[in-house]
């Protein structure tokens, strides 16, 4: 997979390759990441990349000019002409955007080049978005200075599901916002008999050595060796932890006759 990235700050992305799963990933050949400098896409001596808003207002905006350059230089075409490639997407990165979930990722982890845009000042001249992006990416209902932080967000959640970047590829099925067990696999000797998929929830709470820490222990369950007990103890803390921090995402999970009772007795206790 390629991604690509649209900044007028290139040197904020050095550091973040150099670590982790990102840089495994670059190192073992399956992702490869170039930053563009949109200074170099200018026509002017001062290499400017912003200008005044039309109607007035606040701050500058991004020129659509070295942004489109940049992008024919990248081989994007705009939507609909002849040429477009399919297996790519050309993401803006704005607080105006659709939210970025793993359900998102996903879909993005399916295609084979990805181009992230970074907004800086008051936003990117919306001809850009309405030419080439199909997708307007958020974060978060919150407003940041530029969209680098966010491409790195996007970058690394995209990453690590790209078939064999992670150490385990199980990794990323049994965490928060992971897929179901059905969803897993239909051989259900894939699914660990002390583990489910998250199915949209959050992950349960872990625990390793040593046994006690600070006067806290771990759940006896899970020292217990009985697979069945820890299964029903991590998705009830699973369902608690999703009550607790993000009742939203019951709304649209896929919940068992015996979730509904455990949540039941929940909600319950909250009250």
């Amino acid at each position: 997979m390629r991604f690509e990235i649209l900044t007028i700050f290139p040197e904020i992305f050095r550091s973040f390759f150099e670590f982790g799963v990102v840089s495994r990933g670059q190192k073992s050949g399956l992702i490869e990441i170039g930053v563009r400098d949109l200074r170099e896409f200018t026509r002017d001596r001062h290499r400017t990349v912003d200008d005044r808003p039309f109607g007035g207002g606040e701050g500058m905006v991004l020129k659509a000019e070295p942004l489109a350059d940049a992008l024919d230089a990248l081989g994007i075409v705009p939507k609909g002409a002849e040429g477009r490639v399919d297996g790519q997407s050309v993401v803006l990165l704005s607080a105006q955007g659709r939210p970025f979930t793993q359900a998102v990722a996903r879909e993005l982890a399916g295609m084979e080049r990805i181009v992230l845009i970074c907004g800086r000042y008051e936003g990117v001249d919306e001809r850009v978005n309405s030419l080439y992006c199909d997708r307007e990416i958020s974060i978060g209902d919150y407003v940041l200075s530029g969209g680098e932080l966010a491409a790195a967000v996007v970058l690394d959640a995209v990453a690590r599901l790209v078939p064999g970047v992670l150490g385990n590829e199980a990794s990323s099925e049994f965490e928060s916002f992971g897929v179901g067990d059905a969803a897993i696999t239909a051989d259900v000797d894939r699914v660990p008999r002390s583990q489910h998929g998250a199915g949209g929830l959050l992950d349960y709470p872990h625990y390793t050595r040593p046994a006690e820490f600070r006067g806290v222990a771990v759940p006896e369950v899970l020292m217990s060796g009985d697979h069945a007990a820890v299964r029903k103890w991590r998705r009830e803390q699973q369902l608690r932890k999703t009550l607790e921090n993000r009742p939203d995402l019951l709304e649209g999970a896929a919940l068992s006759e015996e979730d509904l009772r455990i949540l039941k007795r929940l909600r319950t206790e909250q009250n």
